[in-house]
């Protein structure tokens, strides 16, 4: 009888539960729809959707200088040298064009017609987006003759487009504040990260001047980016941040044009063991690649072994190399254009078009032969490093096969220090990496053994920066870790197979702890990436102090939580607080490691993400690899965000 009456109770399901969102209000609605997420990598792409229109009246010709400034309060103003947007009457709304373009969804100057040939910007709809997620945004316009200006609030106009004065300059400027009401994470923003997208924009736009400045301290801080090399500059830029040694002086640029379609692509080999691929389209870094990147791969694999064998580097009876052999040690950027960019997502990071993966891979093959031909040292040093690492994929198979035969014969193929939970399947299992045999047989003690495997580490493992994937297998230190996950790694890496749902890095807060994180990091990152991009990898974050007044304790995990405890234990000073200072996890009982690091219901862990690959490989690269300089550069530059290690 109840459910009769809940039934009865229920609306009907008609026309009138339909929505329809007007305007702007759709992306206000769902801005994860336009802009991907409202943290703050979405807030940085307001930024960079501005920037992008201003890029394309730089590509089109009609702009050489653009400033981004990063105002108190995080006000972001872009302006620029271009044309301006018209602001004239636009025939279909009856509104002039300006205000259409930061109204109205899917309009713009990008659609096929005379106003653009290439466009980076969200075709149409990245500034009416920013203007949707703004607080306010004011936008001014200089046609040559007079300057225009117009206000919007949350995407609506609050007056109509002004003509505010005479001028005889050109260009435009935007001026907004992203609306906290979406971005309820943070509305401030990094300058580290503006200027990595700014300084690329800069190469890929050889001579064009980008300004970014941060007017939010006492003193301003000002960058002035113009680099006359393009991507060529790109690239050595590249080596000399990581501090690399390079296999040729030269970097080989290669271009090419097909009516309104064209590629250009710089490559240099360095003495590391990983590549780096920039694609980028419409100047739009596609993180994912696609089409073109495909392309590149197929004509330098295809020309690296045809060469080998003309010259009989490569015998009749060895095998080809692979792309993985002809890659290793690359950098790579390759920049297309074309009228009508096919993306997979709203946000761009995979092209789609067919028509580039064959225009690029025919200027690869095609150039890249000619330049051998004519540089035959050069060609001899790329191959002689891809034929080492084909030499190096041999050995690795092989160890891989006396892996899996020593396996085959073992009784238990699961290390033996792993302490395994109960509970089987990755789903609400997990497995704590843990630097000791001490802290080891804490953890296993206190542990909750139905969902908790517990796997001891002890000494410092491989730094695989400088190892190649054969030096991995055998090694008493990583195999241990690689059998217990079960996923394999490098080309043969199954994520399906995962034993465990989350993979806790447990290491003392001093410097070995962190030095054993950064090891095991860069082991990941290098080998088991994707580990890492679907948010698996987590560490765990052990207090640093215990303060204690009778029965009263409390766990702090920086000196100024220490400090907050103390004056709540002992106000005034009446009293005297017990602290007990932790040098590493072994000093902590079962119960209380349990307590503060490994109950789900009180730890506190980060999880590791991976937003900005590019970012990550450099950095596992200058912390990990053979130059001091860059290394000791970057720990200057970041020493103040170090905190809690015992030095």
């Amino acid at each position: 009888m109840a459910e009769q009456v809940n039934l009865q109770q229920e609306q009907e399901y008609d026309g009138t539960q339909i929505q329809v969102l007007e305007g702007l209000e759709a992306v206000r609605k769902r801005p994860g729809m336009y802009i991907s997420t409202t943290g703050p990598k979405g807030l940085h792409h307001l930024v960079y959707e501005i920037v992008d229109n201003s890029i394309d009246e730089a590509l089109a010709g009609h702009c050489d200088k653009i400033t981004v400034e990063i105002l108190p309060e995080n006000i972001i103003r872009v302006s620029d040298n271009g044309r301006g947007i018209p602001v004239g009457i636009q025939p279909q709304t009856g509104l002039p064009a300006v205000t259409v373009v930061f109204t109205v969804l899917h309009a713009g100057g990008k659609f096929g017609g005379s106003g653009y040939k290439f466009s980076g910007g969200l075709h149409g709809v990245g500034a009416s987006v920013v203007n949707a997620l703004s607080e306010w945004l004011e936008v001014e316009v200089c046609n040559g003759e007079h300057r225009y200006f117009q206000r919007y609030e949350r995407g609506d106009e609050t007056g109509p487009l002004k003509e505010i004065g005479d001028t005889n300059e050109t260009g435009t400027t935007v001026t907004f504040k992203a609306d906290a009401e979406i971005f309820q994470e943070t509305t401030t923003y990094d300058f580290d990260t503006l200027l990595h997208r700014m300084r690329e924009q800069a190469f890929l736009n050889a001579g064009t001047l980008i300004i970014l400045k941060d007017l939010r301290g006492v003193e301003p801080v000002v960058k002035e980016l113009r680099y006359e090399g393009g991507i060529c500059s790109f690239v050595e830029y590249i080596h000399q941040r990581k501090g690399l040694e390079t296999l040729h002086d030269e970097v080989i640029y290669l271009s090419t044009q097909d009516g309104d379609s064209s590629a250009e692509l710089a490559l240099q080999y360095n003495d590391s063991y990983n590549e780096l691929i920039l694609s980028f389209v419409n100047n739009v870094h596609t993180t994912d690649g696609g089409t073109h990147e495909e392309g590149f791969k197929l004509g330098l694999t295809r020309v690296m072994n045809d060469y080998a064998r003309k010259y009989n580097i490569l015998k009749d009876s060895d095998k080809n190399l692979t792309g993985e052999d002809v890659r290793e040690g690359l950098t790579v950027v390759l920049s297309v254009k074309l009228t009508d960019a096919q993306f997979e997502s709203q946000t761009k990071v995979k092209l789609g078009n067919t028509s580039m993966r064959t225009l690029v891979s025919g200027m690869v093959y095609e150039k890249l032969m000619v330049y051998f031909e004519e540089n035959p040292a050069v060609a001899r040093a790329i191959l002689d490093k891809s034929l080492n690492a084909a030499r190096a994929r041999e050995a690795a198979r092989k160890a891989r096969e006396v892996a899996r035969r020593k396996s085959a014969l073992e009784s238990a193929q699961l290390p033996g220090k792993l302490a395994d939970c109960s509970q089987k399947g990755a789903e609400g299992t997990e497995i704590y990496i843990v630097e000791g045999d001490s802290a080891g047989g804490s953890a296993k003690l206190g542990r909750d053994r139905k969902f908790q495997a517990i796997l001891p580490l002890w000494g410092k493992m491989l730094n695989v920066e400088k190892a190649r994937l054969d030096k991995v297998y055998g090694n008493e230190k990583l195999m241990p870790v690689v059998t217990a996950l079960g996923t394999g790694l490098g080309e043969e890496f199954d994520l399906t197979k995962l034993r465990y749902g989350k993979i806790i890095i447990m290491a003392d807060a001093d410097v070995d702890g962190s030095h054993i994180r950064t090891l095991l990091l860069t082991f990941f990152f290098r080998f088991m990436r994707p580990l890492i991009e679907e948010g698996h990898v987590c560490i765990a974050q052990p207090p640093l102090f215990k303060i204690s007044r009778g029965k009263q304790v409390r766990y702090a995990f920086s000196e100024p939580e220490r400090d907050q405890y103390i004056r709540e234990l002992c106000p005034d000073g009446n009293g005297k607080c017990e602290i007990q200072r932790y040098k590493g996890l072994g000093e902590m009982d079962p119960e209380q490691l349990w307590e503060t690091t490994m109950n789900p219901a009180n730890r506190t862990m980060l999880r590791v993400s991976m937003e900005d690959a590019v970012k990550a490989d450099e950095i596992f690269t200058i912390l990990m690899g053979d130059k001091v300089g860059p290394r000791r550069e970057f720990i200057e530059q970041n020493a103040q965000y170090v905190q809690n290690l015992d030095i």
